[in-house]
């Protein structure tokens, strides 16, 4: 079965294949050539489904999509569907030094956040929604060369090292977007 992944990030896309298709038999992930949809959305879900929808449209095969960021306590929660976009553009470097600045005077105890993902599985007949949500807290300075994004400073709840210090096989274990698709490749071992 094939399953596009509405997404041009091949990071991403790496990622999702390396858990997705050992966990489904017969699965294929494939990328998402077609063109990027507005993501206007208020939720992550309203923006997975945005993605998940134009990709299914442009394809005519199921698609998935997801919309993760990362939300801080003491900021209500934001960056959350800013995440990408926080320091005003989608340079991943200037969205976390943004972040940690704006956190400079907070201490330790008040520096809780969460990893947020959902992810929008469309078909011809359905839609339908899993989400995925790590806690932890915001690290005072980058660590870590594994992952991508807010990784090098989210140390979650349970581990000394940032997500981007952990091994690829232990993110992919615990993680947001794991726990999302855990969901998702059980719904998908049941059958769509």
């Amino acid at each position: 079965m094939q399953l596009v992944l509405a997404t041009h990030n091949q990071g991403k896309l790496a990622e999702m294949r390396a858990i997705l298709e050992p966990a489904v038999a017969g699965l294929e992930l494939v990328a998402y050539d077609g063109p990027e949809p507005i993501e206007n959305g208020t939720t992550f879900l309203e923006n997975a489904l945005i993605k998940a929808r134009a990709a299914h449209a442009h394809t005519g095969l199921p698609a998935i999509a997801d919309d993760s960021g990362v939300c801080v306590d003491i900021l209500g929660g934001s960056p959350g569907i800013f995440t990408a976009i926080w320091a005003g553009g989608r340079d991943n470097a200037e969205n976390r030094g943004l972040l940690l600045k704006q956190l400079v005077d907070i201490p330790d105890e008040n520096r809780g956040a969460a990893f947020v993902c959902t992810i929008a599985l469309v078909t011809a007949d359905s839609e339908v929604s899993f989400t995925g949500n790590w806690p932890g807290v915001i690290a005072r300075e980058e660590r870590g060369e594994h992952g991508h994004g807010y990784d090098p400073i989210f140390v979650p709840d349970g581990f000394g090292l940032t997500a981007a210090e952990l091994e690829p096989e232990i993110k992919n274990a615990y993680s947001h977007r794991a726990q999302a698709l855990g969901q998702l490749i059980s719904f998908l071992n049941v059958g769509l």
